[in-house]
This record gives structure tokens, sequence and C-alpha cells, in this order.
């Protein structure tokens, strides 16, 4: 693959979290549905764009080990980037289906800790930060394991068809115990931190332990920095929460759509898109996420789908192109959008 595209997809995705951060996104506020839509409008374009980049110039994209004839051949490029749209599109609409469920949960998880609305964009922000960075690690060493162990991708299906039926039996009604979750033990047990609210703060001095270390400042070497006179606040402990409760999912996720493409760059590209596009699809669904109740159980069945796809392709050869895999992802998440608006939720 040409390193040019990937190093200009990588300045693309700065340059945006960039203007969403300082210039769309200056002041905390609480973002209505009308702004939720026009960006989530705005990103769902940008991803078609980018499908349309891939069809005129897929041969940026194509492996090094391609043969000039491959390249040069016009009707073999055509069929060639064809099918890689196919690929991306499968990929970006599986992992943004998929994301609904993590919505849910992160809709849970600020609920749960209190937090207010104006500051969820600013968290949503940095976990989708840290979850790009991550991504990049998971999606690239797993395609290299991929590469070496063919029958990962059955054990990983095993894990999908798994978390599928344990999602349709699941009521999706759990809820979070915020003082006992292993990440907010584990930050409290190791880290200095404050129960109380700061506003947009992720971290506070720590003033008892300024003073401590002013009282040494006779020293030759100021260890301030060192010593980290800071405490972690509850917005920061959430964030941890999100990001943590994100490595979960993509566990789930991204073996998915290895399911669809083996091109890790495909999966890496389709997974940002789909998270860049996951803060404005919160804030889209957030007040909705109760009318769309059908919605995890048929994430439930797509797991199922996808794993049992998974392992037929390393035991029996199972061939199901990307197209209709699309065509497979679309349609259950359209059917449980009309389930859900037919059938009234059963009140418990």
């Amino acid at each position: 693959m040409n390193g040019l595209f990937f190093g200009l997809f990588m300045v693309f995705v700065v340059v945006m979290l960039v203007l969403d951060l300082f210039v769309f996104h200056k002041k905390d506020h609480v973002v209505g549905v009308k702004e939720a839509a026009v960006w989530t409008a705005i990103w769902v374009s940008l991803a078609m764009g980018f499908a349309v980049l891939i069809y005129f110039f897929g041969d940026w994209m194509m492996p090094p080990d391609a043969s000039k004839f491959e390249i040069q051949n016009s009707e073999f490029m055509k069929a060639y980037c064809g099918e890689m749209v196919s690929e991306f599109l499968a990929g970006y609409f599986l992992e943004e289906s998929l994301s609904i469920d993590n919505i849910f949960v992160m809709i849970m998880i600020f609920v749960s800790f209190g937090i207010k609305k104006e500051y969820y964009h600013r968290v949503l922000f940095w976990g989708i930060f840290g979850a790009i960075v991550l991504r990049f690690i998971f999606i690239f060493a797993l395609a290299g394991l991929i590469s070496e162990f063919a029958w990962l991708l059955a054990v990983f299906g095993a894990i999908l068809i798994y978390s599928g039926v344990k999602m349709f039996l699941d009521k999706g009604e759990e809820q979070m115990d915020t003082e006992n979750h292993p990440i907010v033990k584990f930050a409290s047990k190791h880290f200095p931190v404050t129960t109380k609210s700061h506003g947009h703060d992720f971290f506070v001095k720590d003033e008892e332990k300024e003073e401590q270390t002013s009282m040494r400042k006779s020293h030759t070497f100021n260890f301030s920095l060192l010593s980290f006179n800071y405490k972690m606040t509850p917005l920061f402990l959430v964030l941890l929460v999100i990001e943590f409760s994100d490595i979960i999912f993509a566990v789930d996720s991204i073996p998915a759509v290895f399911s669809v493409t083996k091109n890790p760059v495909i999966v890496y590209t389709s997974n940002i898109f789909a998270i860049m596009g996951l803060r404005s699809l919160f804030f889209l669904l957030s007040d909705v996420a109760d009318r769309f109740w059908m919605l995890h159980y048929g994430l439930g069945v797509l797991l199922t789908f996808i794993g049992v796809k998974m392992i037929g392709g390393e035991f029996f050869e199972w061939e199901i192109p990307a197209l209709v895999s699309l065509a497979v992802i679309l349609a259950i998440l359209l059917l449980s959008v009309l389930l859900s608006m037919l059938i009234r939720k059963p009140v418990r």
C-alpha cells in the first residue's frame, strides 16, 4: 500500500480532531439534536466520499507484491476497486451498527456517574482520540497474527457467537455500580482521586501535596513534575471507564470487520470513520435510545451471523462476498429499527 495514502488519511484525522476541539466545540455546551444530526450527516458524507476515493484511487492501496499486470490491467483494477469499496462500506456499517450498543453503554456510564450533559462532548472527544491510537495497535497487530495463524478467525468467530447469543438473551437493562467498577477501584487505589466535581477539568491540583513539595524546594532539583501534584477528577474516571468499555467493545467489533476484509487498511479506515462519527450519533440517539429497544437484539443476531461466517470460512471454506455481507448488515439494522417502531417495548 502507498504510504502517502495512509499518511494523508492520518493527517485528515488529526486536522478534523483539531477543528472539532478548538474551533467547533471550544466551549462546553449541551449538543442538541439538530447539531448532532448535522454532524452525523457530515461524517456519513465523509465516509461515503472516502469510498468514492477508494474507487478512483484504489491502486494506491494495492499490496506491495502486486504485479505490474494487475496494476496496469484496467478491468482487473475496476473489479479490485469495486471489491474494496464493498469491503469498506461493509466494515463501516458493521462498525457503526455495533457502535450503537456501545452508545447505550456510554449513556449508562454518564448517567451512573452523574455527569452534566455539557461535558459529554469533551469526554467523548478524548475517549475517541484514545480509541484511534489503541485501534491502530490492535488492528495491525491482529492483521499480523491472522496472516500467520488463519485459525484465529475461527476462535474470534466463536467469541462473536457467544457475545451475540449473550446479547440477544440479555435484557440490556443492567445497572452500573460506580464505586465497585474495576477501573474506578484500580485508579482510586493507585492514584490520588478527588470525589468532588471540578467542571470540565480532568485533573486538579493536590493542595496538600503541593504544600509538601514546596517545603522541599531547597533541594537543587525541583521534583514537582515527577511527584505529579494533581488529583484525578470524577470526569477523568468516566473517561477511563469509557476507554475501558471501548477496549472490550473492540474485542468483538474489530474481528467482526476482519470477517469482511483481511486488508488492515480497510479495517482501520472504516473503523476510524465509524468512531469519529460516534459522538454525533451518541447525541442524536441519547434522548431516543429507549425507543429503539429492538436494536439490542438485532445486534445480537448480527454478531452471531458474523461469528458463523468466520467459522464457516475457516472450516468449510464458505465465501460470502462483501456486498452480500453489507446487505445482511443493513437488513438486520433496518429491520431492528422498524420492529422497534412497530412493537411497543414491554413494561417490566
